[in-house]
């Protein structure tokens, strides 16, 4: 698990990687509206919508931009 490497080479602090690991056990289940950022937590932002393919578009806090990701790599606030 790369959060776990990351955190063995002294690259992510421990509760960063605790909070990345308790949260990929999870099932990821966003709804539109849900307030999100990504793994490493440098960007909030909201999912718009859910696609049929099980990818959420979202959007960065202060941006007109959507993004499209898969649920893994973003943490629910």
């Amino acid at each position: 698990m790369s959060a776990v490497a990351h955190y063995v080479a002294g690259v992510l602090p421990w509760e960063a990687m605790v909070e990345m690991v308790q949260s990929l056990c999870e099932s990821a289940q966003f709804k539109p509206g849900d307030q999100v950022k990504t793994l490493r937590g440098s960007t909030p932002g909201v999912i718009l919508n859910v696609l049929p393919d099980g990818r959420v578009s979202w959007q960065p806090e202060g941006s007109q931009s959507e993004l499209i990701a898969l649920p893994e790599s973003l943490l629910r606030i």
